[in-house]
């Protein structure tokens, strides 16, 4: 028998751009990126490079009729929702592509790459100058902070500059230009800044804020956030909605960035779909923990405010892309047993404990609350690994949540170079449950280090009845 087909029509976007052979940016990670977001990605190669994770070692620029054949290839057949560029190279691809995308009935996002990341400028002063065409025919222009001073004047070294240098861009006849905060400074946070122009031709602001990550593994950020935005707008959404749902694209992508190569690597175009591909087989882990507690009968362990049992997913950044019991679990007559099932976002307390702990090690993926009493502390002296603990009377005033505060407090204690703790202790306040919190990176070893106390806490009780003292 013949099976019917049952074709999907995606949305289709168009990204023009270079090569880059060692995958991490230009074409390949538009691709991916836009793939990622649910959107058939087509593609047209203005040149080919020679690189890897270590650097470029050479480039080839095709010639203006090959570009232009690949484009009207592309255009002549597919319904383009966005269009996307990248590395242009010089001054008559630009005109060429600035011609293109001029006549394109589709929202076009123009990332100027125009600057390496080690500072050296990639175009000759005709192809800087060439951009001012591309940035007229714009809908979002993308630059960093050294390309929009190039466009510019502009060096946006502060909130106040990066607003104006976003200004001047629209002003250039862009509907909207983002100017990425990235390489601007060296704090604890980076800013993109939103210029967009409203109905009446005000210029509006929006600024998007987020944690800076300590790596040098940004390999394709631009292209990748560049392509995001495209993605969201051929999906049909706003542009504010495009720019903020990618700036935290963006973010994960760098976070669990791709360990490859001899160099920095690259950032995660799929880390996003990967943790949504993950969300399954961690409820189904949580739910086999709970199961293995409610048949040994955890009861021993349960504090008063109940048990829970969390896992995130592997590239988990928030709460609902955690899984935890509904209802936590509870002592009955009969032993423990949990209120209701496994589900994304069950738990509040116990899951932003163990995305705080995670901040230290990616590693953790599960985490339990017990109860905390004499003889568990002292049965967490047989567990596998070590035990730390903070003090809520140190909380201070303007932190943001206990649970947050307590899992940086009790991680950042702990050397770097030591064993991650398998047990943090919180001796609680007033109107406060003391707990113990266990983590782990698998349920199996989660399991075993509840298990571990559980036994240690039954020989205490039991060497007490016998008058033993063990």
């Amino acid at each position: 028998m013949t099976r019917r087909r049952a074709p999907v029509s995606p949305p289709v976007a168009l990204t023009v751009a270079g090569s880059d052979s060692g995958g991490g940016a230009g074409i390949q990670a538009d691709l991916k990126t836009m793939e990622a977001h649910g959107v058939f990605g087509t593609s047209v190669v203005t040149a080919v490079t020679a690189q890897n994770t270590v650097g470029v070692e050479r480039s080839h620029v095709l010639p203006a009729e090959e570009i232009r054949a690949q484009y009207d290839a592309v255009a002549g057949d597919f319904d383009l929702g966005a269009v996307k560029t990248g590395m242009l190279a010089t001054d008559s691809v630009i005109d060429l592509v600035a011609e293109r995308v001029g006549n394109a009935d589709a929202p076009v996002v123009v990332d100027p790459v125009m600057v390496a990341a080690s500072g050296d400028r990639l175009l000759d002063p005709d192809a800087e100058a060439a951009y001012e065409s591309l940035v007229a025919e714009a809908t979002l222009v993308t630059p960093n902070a050294d390309e929009a001073a190039v466009l510019t004047g502009i060096e946006p070294t502060d909130r106040e500059h990066a607003r104006e240098a976003g200004e001047t861009l629209v002003s250039m006849g862009a509907d909207a230009a983002l100017v990425k905060g990235g390489h601007v400074g060296d704090g604890g946070a980076v800013t993109d800044t939103l210029v967009n122009t409203l109905p009446d031709g005000e210029p509006t602001v929006q600024r998007f804020e987020h944690p800076r990550i300590d790596t040098d593994a940004t390999h394709g950020s631009g292209c990748t956030l560049s392509s995001a935005v495209a993605a969201h707008l051929a999906h049909g959404e706003t542009l504010d909605y495009a720019v903020e749902a990618a700036t935290a694209f963006m973010e994960r992508a760098i976070r669990y960035g791709l360990a490859v190569g001899e160099g920095p690597g690259a950032v995660h175009h799929l880390a996003a779909l990967r943790e949504a591909a993950d969300r399954h087989r961690t409820m189904t882990d949580v739910a086999e923990v709970v199961e293995a507690f409610v048949d040994r009968d955890v009861s021993r362990l349960i504090p008063e405010v109940g048990m829970n049992v969390v896992g995130a997913t592997e590239y988990a950044e928030a709460v609902g892309e955690t899984a935890a019991v509904e209802g936590r679990i509870t002592r009955t007559l009969s032993g423990a047993a949990p209120n209701r099932g496994v589900r994304l976002g069950a738990s509040s307390h116990v899951a932003r404990f163990l995305l705080a702990a995670r901040e230290f090690d990616p590693d953790l993926r599960f985490a339990v609350n017990c109860r905390f009493d004499d003889a568990v502390e002292a049965a967490t002296s047989e567990l596998d690994g070590p035990v730390t603990e903070y003090d809520r009377d140190a909380e201070p005033d303007e932190a943001s949540g206990t649970m947050g505060w307590g899992a940086r407090r009790a991680f950042g204690a702990v050397d770097a170079d030591d064993p991650t703790p398998a047990a943090v202790l919180d001796r609680g306040a007033v109107g406060k449950e003391a707990i113990v919190k266990v983590v782990a990176e698998t349920p199996e070893r989660l399991g075993e280090r509840v298990f571990t106390l559980l036994d240690a806490v039954e020989r205490r009780s039991t060497g007490d009845q016998l008058g033993t003292g063990e």
